[in-house]
């Protein structure tokens, strides 16, 4: 079994100068095609559970398919909540098996912020297990706007909540669907300058390949999420199959399709996280 907790994947990556993906998972599908291709690159990888994603399926029920995955698999395989907005949801998830809990309390005032995460910090750690927070609000494409860390909230934040790893507000957007952006490295300095916990990026898939690799190489950026650019080659090849047989209806003859297409795309997304000697 090669279960592993976000600490247990991050810790070698902030030492050895790479990153690791956080994949964001709806369905069994890509969940698997995560894993197959996390083995073809013999890399870790993080299956995280977002609120989209247990809004269709129960916290047990994700715990129960990111485990069996685990058993089986021939590289670490993190099950990480992301975003959980309570204690209770964040609850049932160390419940249901998982090893790392993101609460996000990024929207509250920074003492709040700091009280709450260090509360469920204090939960993950007695259970032997990991814990994300964010500080620093991420916005959303077409949504809310982002509020940039500032880095001595971010020290602070660190140093009194307890995460084992940290979301960062760099000019990183949730749900871009292009690369034209990218983050600001002056920003990301500054809060590597006053904290040692590992970083986390949300709403990788808007940062430009060539920046995410280097700064997985040349940064304390740990953990980059990425879920819509793979959410997109899901979405295209479960398109095509639908459309090229319009006598086709067996949805697992449907979604066996996708499984290729999605398994190569993340295999591009998990090589832009090596190290200098992969």
């Amino acid at each position: 079994m090669t279960l592993a907790t976000l600490s247990e994947v991050l810790q070698p990556a902030l030492k050895q100068g790479y990153a690791v993906a956080g994949l964001v998972t709806l369905g069994w599908e890509e969940m698997r095609a995560y894993v197959t291709a996390a083995e073809a690159e013999d890399v870790p990888v993080i299956l995280q559970a977002g609120p989209s994603c247990r809004a269709h399926t129960p916290l047990p029920v994700l715990g129960a398919m990111f485990r069996n995955l685990a058993e089986a698999a021939s590289v670490p395989v993190v099950a990480h909540l992301d975003h959980g907005y309570t204690f209770d949801e964040c609850k049932e998830a160390l419940d249901s098996g998982f090893t790392s809990l993101m609460f996000d309390g990024s929207r509250k005032p920074l003492a709040q912020n700091i009280e709450q995460t260090a509360r469920i910090a204090e939960m993950a750690h007695a259970a032997g297990i990991s814990c994300e927070g964010e500080i620093g609000f991420v916005g959303y494409s077409g949504g809310e706007n982002s509020a940039g860390t500032d880095p001595q909230e971010a020290a602070k934040f660190a140093r009194e909540s307890g995460v084992d790893a940290m979301a960062i507000s760099v000019g990183n957007v949730h749900l871009q669907q292009d690369k034209e952006g990218g983050l600001d490295e002056p920003r990301i300095r500054a809060i590597e300058a006053v904290t040692e916990v590992p970083l986390v990026i949300h709403g990788g898939s808007g940062v430009p390949v060539a920046q995410r690799n280097s700064l997985a190489r040349g940064s304390k950026i740990c953990k980059f999420n990425i879920g819509t650019e793979l959410r997109m080659a899901f979405g295209e090849a479960l398109r095509q199959s639908v459309n090229k047989d319009a006598s086709r209806f067996d949805r697992v003859q449907l979604l066996q399709d996708t499984h290729e297409p999605v398994f190569e795309a993340t295999r591009r997304v998990l090589r832009a996280f090596k190290g200098d000697d992969a």
